[in-house]
């Protein structure tokens, strides 16, 4: 099954799927096994690109790290959605929930845009359409807002106070379809993303994000990507004296060979961008590239004006496992231990990583000869880390020069300071909560 359909039952406990738990390096025994119990929603959201974002990412952490339960936060729907045609996958009303700033922060606004993988035929879009990641009728009436999205100054220093908005995913392709015809194969099916981010973005200009005095696009995985897309859109839509920029965390997908010499992520979305017409859609695509290639990272933000923060793991455990080395391209399981745990990797399977560490650092060569935009790239095997408490801003945060994430992407939202850090090759960063599987996830 493809490395972006969501799990057979997206309603479903995420228990239910998969079973695994943070694991610190340096740490075992009872402190780990309880840290492991403690926080086993939180790494089954990290770990899948839809729980990495999706209605779990606000799990226990932020209460136990903090003291203080998460603000839940209800669902909204676009009004006027069907006339403009700017309907997920199913033909249902999207969504979005939206948390209102205060004080100092009333008039600064944090957009986040959910991840959860991508539909490359009608199977499996159809199979979306029956879960949270295609229909607005299985989404979740409030959720939780943790990490980036917390107001809790000691969990989000920068952000805490300002209006907050995820805005939910339900169109199989970051936002950026736009199809008009409804009937594929005698089936109705709604590829609206980008109708979709016109309409929520109409809305939430006219409920005061127009007039804000500094914005913040961000997302995660699928999201990530979006952010890629919509970053100059985006910043369009602000007061040109308005500071604006963007986040892309976990989504800088790379068009790399796997372990068997395949391009499987570029296959994969090759036929994401066919199926929801999307060549047209990038300028810089064309007729030399692979369809697919339009899709990556790598091309896309060589077209992008304004700033933009990459925030990603060299070891990407999303990537490594769909893109690196997928269950198919793995036939005699030899990589199987390593998918699971990246400490159990062999030195020629380190080797191999390394190499896939090099593939990102070659891939962001645009950013970083980019003056004002940042990166943090740490060593963590591990997939969204903007979401969740423990890795956002928590007292065991993953730190590269002793800074947090949070810490960094203030430092550079506010022009504190320039923020470029790449973290040393692993496994040299013993502040890294490294994910641990029980079982490769199917989906």
């Amino acid at each position: 099954m493809p490395p972006s359909s969501p799990p057979s039952s997206a309603s479903a406990p995420a228990s239910h799927h998969l079973r695994l738990w943070w694991r610190r390096r340096g740490r075992a025994g009872a402190a780990g096994a309880t840290f492991a119990i403690a926080f086993l929603a939180a790494a089954l959201l990290l770990t899948l690109s839809y729980y990495a974002s999706g209605p779990l990412a606000s799990d226990s952490s932020s209460a136990a790290a903090t003291g203080r339960s998460p603000a839940l936060v209800g669902l909204t729907l676009v009004r006027r959605a069907q006339e403009k045609g700017a309907l997920c996958l199913d033909g249902s009303v999207p969504g979005y929930h939206l948390q209102r700033g205060s004080g100092s922060g009333s008039e600064s606004w944090l957009i986040h845009l959910e991840g959860g993988g991508w539909c490359r035929n009608l199977k499996s879009c159809a199979s979306r359409q029956r879960s949270v990641l295609g229909s607005s009728r299985f989404m979740e009436r409030q959720v939780e807002f943790t990490g980036i999205l917390s107001d809790d100054k000691s969990q989000n220093p920068d952000f805490y106070n300002w209006n907050k908005v995820k805005i939910r995913y339900c169109d199989g392709a970051s936002f950026a379809g736009n199809v008009k015809d409804e009937l594929q194969n005698g089936t109705r099916f709604f590829f609206r993303g980008q109708r979709i981010w016109e309409a929520v973005m109409n809305e939430l200009v006219f409920k005061g994000l127009g007039n804000a005095k500094q914005a913040f696009l961000t997302g995660c995985s699928a999201g990530g990507l979006a952010t890629y897309i919509h970053c100059d859109a985006f910043r369009a839509l602000l007061p040109t004296d308005s500071r604006v920029k963007c986040l892309a965390d976990g989504g800088f997908f790379l068009d790399v060979k796997d372990i068997s010499g395949k391009r499987t992520m570029q296959s994969f979305y090759s036929d994401v961008v066919r199926l929801q017409g999307l060549r047209e859609r990038f300028l810089h695509c064309n007729s030399n590239m692979e369809p697919g290639q339009c899709f990556f990272p790598r091309e896309v933000v060589r077209h992008i004006v304004n700033p933009v923060f990459v925030l990603n793991p060299a070891y990407d455990a999303w990537q490594v496992q769909h893109a690196l080395a997928p269950e198919a391209s793995d036939p005699q399981h030899s990589w199987l231990d390593c998918r699971l745990d990246i400490a159990k990797c062999s030195s020629e399977q380190l080797e191999i990583l390394q190499g896939f560490r090099k593939e990102l650092h070659d891939a962001i060569s645009e950013v970083k000869q980019k003056r004002d935009w940042g990166f943090y790239i740490n060593s963590c095997f591990v997939h969204c880390q903007s979401l969740n408490s423990w890795t956002w801003h928590s007292p065991t945060s993953p730190r590269v020069n002793n800074k947090s994430i949070a810490e960094a992407v203030g430092d550079w939202f506010f022009d504190r300071r320039e923020v470029k850090e790449i973290d040393c090759e692993y496994p040299c960063n013993p502040t890294c909560h490294n994910l641990v599987f029980a079982r490769p996830f199917k989906i």
